[in-house]
């Protein structure tokens, strides 16, 4: 058992954020109107003016604490601030600003940059100190692969806090008892009541399963690809041959594989295709075509 400082220490550290706000400010309440009455209490005779502003003051103080406190979170609800719980019983006082949780795979993708350059990203990303953590731990690897992506991904760090509009937080929130950052970022982006953004497949599975809503940046590339009808013409290079006779395989701006049929003569050329049919697989879209004219 420890001392009676740690006690108190550990006992203060389980009592919600917004319920301390709460408290104190019932307590100013009460100083405020017990202020107002100590003058017209004092000329009260003999030792009832001693005694009865104390005794208001502690009266008061103990009934506007106790409603503030029982009704921290309709108070704070009235100003537009939501309260959300965090792990373990503790709680913070979040506001509605459109926060969003930005995992360590949309770091190292790099295309949040671009993305929050555009303005489609409106509220503030919140970078979550055991992310940088995590992020600075890839980039010490002895792998090299590993090292260039971590690499990476401070340097997006840095675009967005030098090239981006939209302000950058670094949350010092954390939950020491969970180890998997995965667990954390999904923990964390339910007590800040807002979504997570990233391209990590897993992770967009616990969180959907756990109510927390996610934005998938692979998900936004696959639905802003542009879309192609049979008929269509479109001009392609074919790099390489495909799998059946004669095929030839080409790759639009966005990567999406195009398999050209009688294509294989003209590898290492641009040729005007069109459109045959569009197939959407598992991995992607595949896009069929012939060579213009066949």
């Amino acid at each position: 058992m420890g001392s009676p400082f740690q006690w108190g220490r550990g006992w203060l550290q389980r009592i919600p954020a917004y319920t301390v706000i709460a408290g104190v400010a019932g307590l100013i309440i009460a100083l405020l109107i017990s202020v107002l009455m100590a003058y017209p209490l004092s000329v009260l005779p003999g030792l009832w003016g001693m005694l009865s502003p104390v005794i208001v003051l502690l009266v008061l103080a103990v009934v506007i604490t106790s409603l503030t406190v029982a009704r921290a979170r309709d108070l704070f609800e009235v100003f537009g601030v939501s309260v959300a719980k965090r792990f373990g019983g503790l709680g913070k006082v979040v506001p509605r600003n459109g926060q969003v949780v930005v995992d360590t795979s949309v770091l190292i993708d790099g295309r949040i940059a671009d993305i929050s350059r555009t303005g489609f990203v409106l509220g503030p990303l919140v970078i979550p100190r055991f992310v940088l953590d995590e992020l600075q731990h890839v980039a010490d690897s002895v792998d090299s692969v590993r090292r260039a992506r971590g690499r990476r991904g401070l340097e997006i760090l840095t675009r967005l806090q030098k090239e981006s509009d939209i302000p950058l937080d670094i949350s010092e929130v954390d939950f020491s008892e969970v180890a998997d950052v995965d667990a954390k970022l999904v923990k964390l982006a339910k007590s800040f009541g807002c979504p997570i953004i990233t391209n990590d497949f897993n992770l967009n599975q616990v969180a959907e399963l756990q109510g927390v809503q996610v934005l998938n940046i692979n998900e936004l590339a696959n639905a802003l690809k542009p879309v192609f009808l049979p008929g269509e013409e479109v001009e392609l290079r074919i790099m390489q041959e495909g799998k059946e006779f004669g095929q030839g395989i080409g790759f639009l701006d966005d990567g999406t594989m195009v398999v050209v049929e009688g294509g294989r003569r003209h590898i290492n050329s641009s040729i005007e295709v069109v459109v045959t049919r569009v197939l959407q697989t598992a991995a992607g879209r595949m896009i069929f075509a012939h060579p213009k004219g066949d």
